[in-house]
């Protein structure tokens, strides 16, 4: 089936083309990174995971969120999301193989990563994250493949597919739960030593990962034959609002927390997010920005007769995507180390290469969902 994304219209090729760009960029400054070390990185002692452990977290959040379609589909028997539920499982796929690759980026040496499967440690949560996350990709990649070849060639799909679509169910709830864990686990961290944060991550990622979805819908059916069935796209538009919701509550109540005790602790890392510490102030626009992002989304999404106007709908869901891209990326990574465990303030900004870097890795991923739906819209007839 593969072989039908080997066939398309200049613009499809264009966008080929386009993401290769990205991608060459990216590999060049990467082998520049083998080469010299994470020097070129805006990384220091004080500050050891950053932009791309940033983009990994992000993204375990949109992994996740196939979930949201599948649980509905699968084990609800919601119809509506039957033409959209494939679409959720390889934007699963290919967001669990960009995981893996800000991994890979963030180590000095990649090799390295191999240490963890050759002596595997229980004790140690990044060996269940790796397991959880490469388990996760397998299990979206076997379901995705079953159900659309038993499209393809009109049969039915094979009767011991629905207990792996079953088993992936909690598997998503797990694999967010767990990059929870890893920050969780670090005790002389008191921003992300909070029992609340896995509840975080996964109103987040149930917010994020749909809105993703949303203007993906949005997007190929101004492109393509492709209509994903306003039902679908409104129910999607629901799970987006009350998720976000849930997800600014228990943001409030971190906030709550840290301010009434007055612990200085808990409040120095709020202040160095939104009002700066020591001089410090790079992220304090990002965050004010995601906060305003995220009020703008909800103003749009609580209002049904605005949410169901696709150009709105677009906004709201754009708003959604960045507010957490901001929340839980770069402010969920670096206030973490500042202020440090000793009070002092380390500055850190992702550096161009490191950005680039980024960028390929996201066109790898970019890459890998355009062939894998346009497989799909051209099993079903679809394609522009």
């Amino acid at each position: 089936m593969i072989e039908r994304a080997l066939t398309g219209d200049r613009r499809y090729w264009g966008w080929i083309a386009a993401l290769l760009g990205v991608i060459t960029v990216g590999s060049l400054f990467y082998l520049r990174q083998l080469t010299v070390g994470l020097t070129i990185t805006g990384l220091s002692r004080d500050v050891t995971w950053g932009f791309y452990i940033a983009q990994f977290t992000f993204m375990v959040g949109v992994a996740a969120s196939a979930v949201m379609v599948v649980l509905p589909y699968y084990l609800h028997d919601f119809k509506a999301f039957g033409r959209i539920a494939i679409l959720g499982e390889f934007l699963a796929i290919g967001s669990a193989a960009v995981c893996g690759l800000f991994i890979l980026v963030d180590l000095g040496q990649p090799a390295r990563v191999f240490n963890m499967f050759l002596h595997p440690s229980p004790r140690s949560i990044l060996f269940w994250d790796s397991v959880v996350l490469t388990g996760y990709l397998l299990l979206n990649a076997v379901i995705a493949h079953q159900t659309l070849k038993a499209e393809d060639q009109g049969t039915a799909v094979p009767a011991w597919v629905k207990p792996v679509i079953y088993l992936s169910i909690p598997w998503a709830i797990s694999i967010h739960t767990v990059t929870a864990f890893i920050y969780q686990g670090l005790a002389a961290r008191p921003y992300w030593m909070t029992a609340i944060l896995a509840p975080r991550f996964l109103a987040s990622a149930f917010a994020s990962g749909p809105a993703l979805l949303i203007l993906i819908c949005l997007l190929l059916r101004r492109t393509t034959r492709f209509d994903p069935g306003e039902k679908a796209v409104q129910k999607l538009a629901t799970i987006v609002t009350y998720a976000m919701l849930v997800n600014l509550f228990f943001v409030l109540m971190e906030v709550f927390t840290a301010v009434y005790s007055g612990i200085p602790e808990h409040m120095a890392h709020f202040q160095y997010l939104f009002l700066g510490l020591g001089g410090h102030a790079e992220l304090v626009p990002w965050m004010w920005a995601g906060l305003v992002l995220a009020v703008v989304a909800l103003a749009i999404l609580l209002r049904p007769s605005v949410r169901s106007q696709a150009r709105w709908l677009a906004v709201a869901c754009g708003a959604v995507v960045v507010s957490v891209w901001i929340e839980k990326g770069l402010g969920m990574v670096v206030a973490g180390f500042n202020p440090s465990p000793l009070g002092h303030v380390t500055r850190y900004w992702p550096t161009a290469p490191e950005v680039l870097i980024g960028l390929g890795v996201y066109g790898i991923g970019a890459l890998v969902v355009t062939i894998l739906y346009k497989t799909a819209l051209s099993v079903r007839g679809e394609v522009a």
